[in-house]
C-alpha cells in the first residue's frame, strides 16, 4: 500500500508539471506563412502566449528593426483589438519599385477592446512585411506585453548562438535565400489589410484560433494517459503484494 501511495504522489507531481509548468517555456515568437525570402514579401504571424494564471494580456507593442527598415508593414485586422501603426523618418532613404521611401514603420501596437488574451490562451497577430532585406539572415523583432494587472514583460533580449536562451528573448524572423523573382512567397506586394476592427470578443475561443484548443486537448490526453498508466501499474503492484502475503 505504501508503494501504491508513493506512486500516486509521483503521478500527481507529473500532472502538475505538465499542467502548470508548460507555460514557463512559452514566449513571443514569429513565424512566416510559407517562406520569408530575402528581397521579397512575406506574411508572418506574431504569436503571443499568456503566461500568467490570473491576468489577461491587453496590449502588445512590436518594435521593428531600424538597422534593416521595412518600407511596407501592413497589419491584418484582429477581432477584439485596435491597431496603431507608427512610422519613423529614415536616416537613409530606401528605394522600392523605383520610388524613394523616406519613412518606415517602426512600431505596431495592438490594444484589446475586450478581455484580451486570457490565461491558458495565445493570440496570433498577422503582418505583411516587405521588402525584406537582402544583407541579413534574420530580423530581430522586439515585443512588449502588458497585462491587465499592469505587469509589463519585455521580450527584447537578442538570442546568441551557442549560449543559453535568455529569459525574455526577442522574436527572430529567419530569412531564406532570395527568390528568383525577388518577391519571396508573393509575386507582388500584399494588398493592404482591412481597416482594423474592434468587432468580436477576444475572450471567445474562436477569436483566438483553434490551435490553442487543439494544443489543450493534446495536453489533457497526455495527462489522462499518465493517470491511466499509473493506475494500471499501481493495481499490478497491489495485486502482486497480496499474492506474496498469501
Amino acid at each position: 500500500m505504501r508503494t501504491f501511495a508513493r506512486l500516486g504522489v509521483v503521478t500527481v507531481t507529473a500532472i502538475a508539471g505538465l499542467t502548470f509548468g508548460s507555460p514557463a517555456f512559452a514566449h513571443v515568437s514569429v513565424q512566416p506563412e510559407g517562406t520569408a525570402a530575402k528581397g521579397g514579401y512575406a506574411t508572418v504571424n506574431l504569436k503571443v502566449p499568456n503566461e500568467r494564471p490570473n491576468a489577461s494580456t491587453v496590449e502588445v507593442e512590436l518594435s521593428l528593426p531600424t538597422d534593416h527598415p521595412l518600407a511596407s508593414v501592413m497589419p491584418e485586422a484582429v477581432p477584439g483589438w485596435t491597431i496603431e501603426v507608427t512610422t519613423t523618418k529614415l536616416a537613409k532613404p530606401l528605394t522600392l519599385h523605383g520610388k524613394t521611401i523616406t519613412e518606415a514603420v517602426s512600431k505596431v501596437n495592438w490594444t484589446a477592446t475586450g478581455k484580451g488574451i486570457r490565461p491558458g490562451y495565445f493570440q496570433k497577430f498577422p503582418l505583411s512585411l516587405g521588402q525584406l532585406p537582402e544583407d541579413t539572415d534574420e530580423l530581430l523583432l522586439r515585443a512588449v506585453q502588458t497585462y491587465d494587472n499592469e505587469e509589463v514583460v519585455r521580450w527584447i533580449e537578442p538570442p546568441v548562438e551557442g549560449e543559453e536562451e535568455p529569459e525574455h528573448p526577442a522574436a527572430v524572423l529567419k530569412l531564406s535565400a532570395a527568390a528568383d523573382d525577388h518577391h519571396g512567397a508573393s509575386a507582388t506586394p500584399a494588398e493592404p489589410a482591412a481597416k482594423p476592427s474592434a468587432g468580436g470578443d477576444p475572450g471567445d475561443e474562436k477569436a483566438q484560433g483553434h490551435d490553442d484548443v487543439d494544443g489543450g486537448t493534446d495536453r489533457w490526453l497526455g495527462v489522462a494517459g499518465i493517470v491511466l498508466g499509473a493506475a494500471g501499474l499501481g493495481t499490478a503492484l497491489f495485486t502482486s503484494r497480496r499474492r506474496d502475503d498469501a
